[in-house]
């Protein structure tokens, strides 16, 4: 199993890590496609190669193949999204935020899967990229659509874990260099 593997190159230091990241894939109480596309989509927004390498096949192998493209397309878009929204909020003139951001993100109204799974990995990979714009947008939507705190949390909590792992064992590699 990959996160077997993954948890196994986990140093000692890093002992919470390695049981974190047991417990928040492995004790999960999110449905099957909520997990493994959270997983995928934060895989992704976590840029480290070994946590990427490591769990896209279990993602993809627990992922109808639309599941699957929503997840990278949440990825994708929110790596745009969540530099334009947090700089645009960032931005010490008003006039920014009253402006047309004119990006494509039609993604966002068509993902290929249920809106609420898409806004949930959309949110996790925003917690990633620190973006405060678009995790209140998107924990307003969730909310509206009557996803709980403690799901929505579940989401945040996976999102923390990966980007933690993944920047350990991305200096540790680089260390051993």
């Amino acid at each position: 199993m990959a996160l077997d593997e993954l948890k196994s190159a986990i140093p000692d230091f890093a002992k919470d890590l390695k049981l974190n990241l047991g417990s928040v894939i492995g004790n999960s109480e999110l449905p099957k496609q909520q997990l493994w596309g959270t997983v995928l989509a934060c895989a992704i927004a976590s840029r480290s190669p070994k946590v990427l390498r490591e769990l896209e096949p279990e993602a993809k192998a627990n992922l109808s193949d639309e599941a699957y493209t929503a997840a990278k397309s949440a990825a994708a878009i929110m790596a745009m999204n969540n530099v334009f929204y947090r700089t645009r909020h960032l931005l010490s003139d008003p006039e920014y935020g009253t402006m047309r951001a004119g990006l494509r993100m039609n993604v966002i109204g068509n993902p290929g899967v249920e809106k609420v799974d898409f806004e949930l990995w959309s949110l996790a990979v925003s917690a990633i990229n620190g973006c405060g714009m678009c995790l209140d947008s998107h924990e307003q939507v969730l909310r509206k659509a009557g996803v709980d705190r403690e799901t929505i949390l579940e989401a945040i909590k996976i999102a923390s874990v990966l980007q933690a792992v993944g920047a350990t064992l991305d200096a540790e590699a680089t260390l051993a260099e």
